[in-house]
C-alpha cells in the first residue's frame, strides 16, 4: 500500500461513522484515526516532529507553564531516560531472538509517553503497569535486569513492589486498572490526599493500551474512580493496534472523550512528545493529590515494532504506515529541541549513547546468568499460610522427579 492509499483509507475512516453527531456527544477530532495527528486540534503539543517549540495555544495553555519552568537539567535526564529505555527494549527483543528469552512484549516508538508520565511521578506515588512499562520502571528505579525474569521464566516478576512502588507486571489486559482504582482508595482511607503535605499526598497511576478499554475490568475501574473521587490517573497508550486490532474496531467515541461518561475529564496529548506528555501527566497527578479525583489521559501514540515477539505486524498493517511515524520518532524530537535550546552539547549526546551501550552489556550478562529456580518453588507462595492439599502435591511432584533420578542411577 502506498503513501497516497493510505492517505485515502484514512480520509475514508472520517467519512460517515465518525462525522460529528449530537447523538455522538462531543465531536471526535478529525484525524483521531488516520496517521495525521498533528492536525488535530484537540491534542497538547509543544514540539513538532523535528523539535521546534511550538506557539503556546488553548489547548496547550493549561500545561505551558510546567514546560516552561522545566530546566535544561529536565530536559537532559528525560532525553537520557528515552535512549537508555529504547537500548534496553532493543536487547530485550535481541536475547529473545537469541532464545535467552521466551518472550518480549517491545515498547519501540512509545518512549516519550511512559519516560513523560514516570517522571510525573513523585515517591510516594503507585504505578500500576500493563507487561510493556518498561520506560515507566526505569523511571521508578527498577533494575532493567529484573525485567527479564519472567519472561525468561525464572521468577514471577523479579521486583518487590514496594521499593520502587511500582507493580508487578499484570498479564491479564486490564486487569491492573481495578488494582490501581482500589489502591487509590486506600490512599483515600488513609488521609493521604488533600492534605497539602507534597511529602505525604499520594496519587495512583494505571497504565493500559487502546486494546485494554474494551475490558470489562477497565470500565469497572472508572466507575468506581469516579464515584469514590479516587487519586488515580488512567494512563492509556494509543499505539493505535490491539494486536492486530485497528482502533476502529475497538471504539467510536476515543478513549480520552470517554472519560466524560464517567464523570471526569480526559485528555488527548501526543504521546511521541515527552515535554507534552510530562506536562499532562503531572497536572493530572497534582489534580488527584489535592482530592480533585481521576483524570484519563489518552497518549496518541504508535507500536513501531510487533506487539510482542510472537507477532508479524506485516501481516495486518503497511510498510507505509509505520514510515509515517518515523517522522515523528520521539528521541529524534527531544534531540532537536534540545539542539534549538542549547540544552546540551554533543559531548553530552556522545555520552549518553556510550552509557546505553554499556547497559546493553549489563542487561545482556546479567540474563545469561540468571540462575534456574527449583522446581518446587512453584508450590511456594500458593497461599498465605500452610495449605495441606498443595503441600501434598508438592511432595508427590518431588517424588515423582525423584524416581527419574534413581532409575538414572541404577543404570
Amino acid at each position: 500500500m502506498s503513501d497516497n492509499e493510505v492517505a485515502g483509507h484514512a480520509r475514508s475512516r472520517m467519512e460517515g461513522a465518525f462525522q460529528p453527531s449530537p447523538e455522538m456527544g462531543p465531536t471526535p477530532p478529525s484525524q483521531i484515526y488516520g496517521h495525521f495527528s498533528d492536525e488535530n486540534p484537540e491534542m497538547v503539543q509543544f514540539v513538532d516532529a523535528d523539535g521546534n517549540r511550538l506557539e503556546t495555544n488553548e489547548t496547550n495553555a493549561p500545561y505551558a507553564k510546567i514546560v516552561e519552568e522545566m530546566t535544561s537539567e529536565d530536559a537532559r535526564i528525560i532525553y537520557r531516560d528515552l535512549v537508555l529505555v529504547r537500548r534496553i527494549d532493543a536487547e530485550g527483543f535481541a536475547l529473545q531472538r537469541q532464545g535467552e528469552l521466551g518472550l518480549w512484549p517491545s515498547l519501540f516508538g512509545q518512549e516519550a509517553a511512559q519516560v513523560g508520565a514516570g517522571r510525573a511521578l513523585r515517591e510516594q506515588d503507585y504505578a500500576f503497569p500493563g507487561y510493556r512499562e518498561h520506560g515507566v520502571a526505569w523511571c521508578r528505579g527498577v533494575p532493567p535486569e529484573n525485567l527479564l525474569g519472567m519472561f525468561r521464566g525464572v521468577n514471577h516478576g523479579g521486583w518487590d513492589s514496594n521499593e520502587n512502588n511500582f507493580h508487578l507486571y499484570t498479564i491479564v489486559i486490564g486487569n491492573q486498572m481495578l488494582h490501581a482504582t482500589g489502591y487509590a482508595m486506600g490512599i483515600a482511607a488513609d488521609g493521604d490526599m488533600a492534605t497539602g503535605d507534597p511529602d505525604r499526598d499520594a496519587a495512583v497511576m494505571a497504565f493500559t493500551g487502546d486494546g485494554g478499554t474494551s475490558q470489562g475490568d477497565f470500565n469497572e475501574a472508572l466507575v468506581f474512580a469516579a464515584v469514590k473521587q479516587s487519586p488515580v490517573v488512567f494512563f492509556v497508550q494509543n499505539n493505535q493496534w490491539a494486536i492486530s486490532q485497528p482502533n476502529e474496531t475497538q471504539f467510536i467515541i476515543p478513549p480520552y472523550q470517554r472519560a466524560r461518561g464517567f464523570g471526569f475529564p480526559g485528555v488527548l496529548v501526543d504521546g511521541n512528545d515527552p515535554l507534552a506528555t510530562y506536562a499532562v501527566a503531572k497536572d493530572a497527578l497534582d489534580k488527584a493529590r489535592s482530592g480533585q479525583g481521576p483524570t484519563l489521559i489518552e497518549a496518541y501514540t504508535y507500536r513501531m515494532g510487533a506487539h510482542t515477539t510472537s507477532d508479524d505486524p506485516s501481516k495486518y498493517r503497511s510498510s507505509a504506515e509505520v514510515e509515517i511515524w518515523k517522522e515523528k520518532d520521539p528521541i529524534k524530537r527531544m534531540r532537536g529541541f534540545m539542539t534549538e535550546r542549547n540544552h546540551a552539547d554533543e559531548e553530552f549526546f556522545a555520552a549518553v549513547d556510550a552509557e546505553a551501550d554499556e547497559i546493553a552489556v549489563r542487561v545482556r550478562k546479567a540474563c545469561q546468568e540468571m540462575p534456574d529456580p527449583e522446581m518446587a518453588t512453584m508450590f511456594d507462595h500458593q497461599y498465605t499460610d500452610h495449605h495441606p492439599l498443595v503441600a501434598a502435591e508438592r511432595e508427590e511432584f518431588l517424588a515423582y522427579h525423584a524416581g527419574f533420578a534413581e532409575e538414572g542411577g541404577q543404570a
